[in-house]
C-alpha cells in the first residue's frame, strides 16, 4: 500500500514539472479540448453519443491548433482525446468539405432525345467518309430532308467514340501523339484543396509527360487571368534555365487557361493542344497525379491556409521528383538520380511525418535533390 502511494505522488509530480513546463495557449487549448468531451460524455449518460457538426468542427480546429503549436504525435493526442481517435477528427473535416460541394442537381429538361435511324444514319456518313467534317454532314442530310445541328452531329459521334475529320483523315491523333512525343509533352492542370476553415485553394501545376517531373507553379484563393500567366512565365523561364525543350502543352477547356497564358508557351514554340470537352483521359497523366497527391499526401493532413498548402506541396513534390520509385517508369525517379548505395545500412526518414523514405547510408546523400 506504501509503494502504491509513492508510485502515485511520483507520477503526480511528473505531471506538475510537464503542466510547469507548458505555455498558457497550451493550457487553455487542453482545458477546452478536455471541457469539450466531459460535456458530450455527460449528455452520453442520457442519449447517445451523435456529436453536432459544430462540435465536429470545434474539436477539430482545437486539436489542430494544439497539434500545430506542440508538434505532438498522434500517440501524445491519443492520451488527451478519451473518447475519439484523432483519424476520426480528421475525418470530419473531409466530411465537411464534401458537404460544401454538394448540391442537387435539377432536372430542367433539355431537348428530345434524337431519332434512332436517324442517329445511324449519322454515324454510317461519318464512317463511309473519312474526310466529311460536321457542316459536310449537316449538308447532306439537310439534303435527305433531315434538318440537324452540327452540334448535335459531333455529339452524337462523340457518343460512338469517332474522332473529328483532321484525326480521322490521318492527322496527328491523341494516341499517336502520347506515345511517340511523350517525350516532348507537357501536361498542366488545377486541382481545389479545401482548408481548415473551408476556404478554396487553387493549386496550379505542369508535369512532363516523359519524366513525370512535377512543378508546382502556383497556390491561389484568385487563379485570375492575370495571375496565371504570371505563373506560366515564371515556369517557362525555368525551362529555359535548365535548358528543357518540349513542343506541346495539352491542358483541358478551364476558362483559367486564358489567352495570355498560351501565349506565353506559343512564344517558346510550344504548340498548345486543348483536350476535347468533358474528355479527362486525353489529360490523363496530370489527372493521375492529382490523384497520387490527394491519396498520399492531402488526406492525411488538414491545411490552414495557402502558405501552409505551399510548404505541404513544395516538400511532397520533392519527395515525389526524386525519391518515389514509379511504375512507369521502371520503379525509377522523373529525375535520375545516380547508381544508388547498395551496401551500408538502411535508413528511414519521414516525409511530412507520415511518408517513409528508405535509403543507405549516414546521411541522406541518395537523395537527388533539385
Amino acid at each position: 500500500m506504501g509503494w502504491f502511494i509513492l508510485t502515485q505522488l511520483f507520477l503526480i509530480l511528473i505531471q506538475l514539472i510537464h503542466i510547469g513546463r507548458m505555455s498558457d495557449q497550451e493550457k487553455d487549448l487542453e482545458i477546452m479540448i478536455l471541457r469539450y468531451q466531459l460535456d458530450m460524455a455527460e449528455r452520453k449518460l442520457q442519449t447517445p453519443l451523435k456529436p453536432t457538426r459544430a462540435e465536429k468542427l470545434t474539436l477539430a480546429v482545437l486539436v489542430t491548433k494544439l497539434r500545430q503549436g506542440t508538434k505532438r504525435s498522434a500517440n501524445q493526442l491519443r492520451d488527451l482525446i478519451r473518447l475519439f481517435q484523432p483519424e476520426t477528427v480528421l475525418r470530419w473535416h473531409r466530411q465537411l468539405v464534401r458537404r460544401k460541394w454538394t448540391y442537387v442537381h435539377k432536372n430542367t429538361g433539355g431537348r428530345p432525345r434524337l431519332d434512332r435511324e436517324l442517329e445511324t444514319l449519322i454515324v454510317r456518313l461519318a464512317q463511309e467518309n473519312a474526310s466529311w467534317g460536321y457542316g459536310k454532314i449537316a449538308g447532306e442530310l439537310l439534303k435527305l430532308g433531315h434538318k440537324i445541328s452540327q452540334t448535335t452531329i459531333r455529339n452524337i459521334l462523340d457518343q460512338h467514340g469517332i474522332l473529328p475529320t483532321p484525326v480521322r483523315n490521318g492527322s496527328l491523333g491523341w494516341r499517336h501523339l502520347m506515345t511517340h512525343y511523350k517525350q516532348q509533352i507537357l501536361a498542366c492542370d488545377f486541382f481545389t484543396v479545401e482548408t481548415l476553415w473551408l476556404q478554396t485553394l487553387y493549386v496550379l501545376f505542369y508535369i512532363e509527360v516523359g519524366t513525370r517531373r512535377v512543378y508546382l507553379a502556383g497556390v491561389t484563393a484568385h487563379p485570375d487571368g492575370f495571375w496565371v500567366a504570371q505563373q506560366a512565365r515564371q515556369y517557362v523561364w525555368t525551362l529555359q534555365e535548365k535548358g528543357i525543350r518540349l513542343r506541346f502543352l495539352i491542358h483541358d477547356n478551364d476558362k483559367k487557361f486564358t489567352d495570355a497564358h498560351d501565349t506565353v508557351f506559343r512564344s517558346e514554340c510550344i504548340r498548345v493542344i486543348p483536350t476535347p470537352f468533358q474528355a479527362p483521359n486525353a489529360n490523363a497523366f496530370a489527372e493521375r497525379w492529382v490523384r497520387t497527391v490527394r491519396e498520399e499526401c492531402l488526406n492525411y493532413l488538414l491545411i490552414f491556409n495557402k502558405n501552409h498548402l505551399r510548404r505541404v506541396l513544395t516538400t511532397f513534390i520533392e519527395y515525389y521528383n526524386t525519391a518515389r520509385p514509379h511504375q512507369g517508369l521502371e520503379q525509377q525517379f522523373p529525375i535520375p538520380c545516380p547508381q544508388p548505395i547498395s551496401t551500408g545500412p538502411v535508413q528511414r526518414r519521414m516525409v511530412l511525418g507520415f511518408i517513409s523514405d528508405y535509403y543507405r547510408g549516414s546521411d541522406q546523400t541518395a537523395l537527388c535533390l533539385v
